[in-house]
């Protein structure tokens, strides 16, 4: 089964491909997939909702083609500013942060070390 994609031009004049991925009862993925096939890291996503008779009724499902019909190239471009990067190279915590206290000294020879956090 080939996968349907689309040509999108974006803002900048990447030509991005457009494909529906996850298909539920009211809402489907929009994947936008940069033109590199290496370049995974820069491929979007952004939710389309769908209000057809499908979404009244949560056993239903949407199919992929219903959803790719009903993108006209204003949709799409509405989609694409609301886009989200599906992966992030830059890490969004510094882990360096995260050292462990210091152990504080007892007043005991040989009793184990005890930290801050374990007088709570």
């Amino acid at each position: 089964m080939a996968r349907d994609i689309r040509a999108f031009s974006g803002p900048d004049g990447t030509n991005w491909g457009v494909e529906v991925q996850l298909p539920g009862a009211s809402n489907a993925m929009v994947v936008f997939r940069h033109p590199g096939g290496k370049t995974g890291g820069l491929d979007r996503y952004a939710w389309e909702i769908w209000s057809g008779p499908e979404s009244r009724n949560v056993t239903a499902r949407v199919t992929k083609e219903k959803v790719m019909q009903s993108l006209t190239p204003e949709k799409i471009e509405l989609l694409f500013r609301r886009s989200m990067p599906i992966s992030n190279p830059r890490p969004l915590v510094n882990r360096s942060a995260w050292r462990q206290p210091a152990a504080t000294p007892t007043s005991a020879p040989g009793a184990p070390a005890r930290d801050a956090r374990a007088r709570r």
